[in-house]
């Protein structure tokens, strides 16, 4: 087969982040971010099987909302 040149996407254009990312991301610890996506108003949690996703857009809305976390 041949060499694929897959870039990757940046994050700031994913709609779903990891845990990882979202920490990466938004600059909030992990323990922190699994806190937020187990509150069950959470808005911004997808679950895909057991795994927890974030979704990038309602995150963003809740952290411009949110003064304090």
């Amino acid at each position: 087969m041949g060499n694929y040149n897959i870039d990757k996407v940046p994050i700031w254009e994913k709609a779903n982040l990891t845990i990882k990312e979202a920490v990466e991301y938004s600059n909030i610890g992990i323990n922190r971010i699994e806190e937020l996506l187990k509150m069950p108003s959470c808005s911004f949690v997808l679950y895909v099987g057991k795994k927890k996703l974030v979704k990038r857009r309602e995150f963003e809305l809740f952290l411009s909302r949110t003064l304090e976390i």
